[in-house]
């Protein structure tokens, strides 16, 4: 299943109490290194991939694919960042990020970072403010000033609604707690994992941080997945 050497990690704590210790880089990748990653789900191996590939795309959501066609891996739709983006208390968090319809804007006379080159704008996960009260549409896929105001952070800040707690579980997965609602994780609608289920933020009934099987993804590195498995194994 893997194509490269996996490099033991030791005790590198991750968002909870679980430590990673289970050899796999693409955690490691994705969280430290800001490598995209696919995020593929426990339970039937389906990727996890915005509805609509546009940049230009802000007010759809995302889904679960267990076909990896063309258009979706040219326009690297099957991938995500896992970006750093401050702290609650002594939690790190993170914004999900596609790497699909990625923008970068030209750099500007006094340039910025070491080269110049401004940091690449990405569509980010973002959670309904009443989420998961309700089957609507509660995750969008957009940049922070583009999603609708029931998008929006309710504290003033637009990214509230958009960070999220990253949890790795005993089981060597990976599970998202939207921090505005930390009674609830990145789930499916019905919490039916099935192709084409779509995301939804669902009530965590596993009652902590680590969630259930329901919600668990393994984040896997471009190279080491060419298309998705049916029962990902580990």
């Amino acid at each position: 299943m893997y194509t490269q050497e996996r490099t033991p990690l030791a005790n590198l704590v991750v968002g909870g109490p679980v430590p990673v210790n289970s050899h796999d880089n693409a955690i490691v990748a994705a969280l430290v290194e800001n490598r995209p990653v696919m995020l593929v789900h426990a339970f039937n191996g389906g990727y996890l991939k915005p509805v609509n590939l546009k940049e230009d795309s802000h007010d759809q959501g995302l889904q679960l694919a267990t076909t990896l066609d063309p258009d979706t891996k040219d326009r690297n739709g099957h991938l995500w960042h896992i970006t750093p983006g401050g702290f609650f208390g002594q939690r790190p968090l993170y914004f999900l990020e596609s790497a699909a319809g990625q923008v970068t804007d030209k750099p500007d006379a006094t340039g910025r970072g070491d080269d110049g080159t401004p940091k690449p704008r990405r569509r980010r996960i973002t959670v309904h403010q009443d989420a998961p009260k309700s089957q609507a549409d509660a995750l969008q896929v957009g940049l922070p000033g583009k999603v609708g105001e029931k998008w929006r952070g309710k504290n003033g800040a637009p990214e509230d609604t958009q960070l999220w707690v990253v949890t790795v579980t005993p089981w060597g997965g990976v599970t998202f707690v939207p921090i505005t609602h930390p009674d609830a994780i990145l789930g499916f609608k019905d919490h039916a994992v099935t192709a084409n289920s779509e995301a939804r933020v669902t009530y965590n009934w596993g009652g902590d941080f680590t969630g259930t099987v329901i919600n668990t993804f393994y984040p896997r590195l471009p190279n080491e997945w060419g298309v998705p498995y049916h029962h990902v194994l580990t």
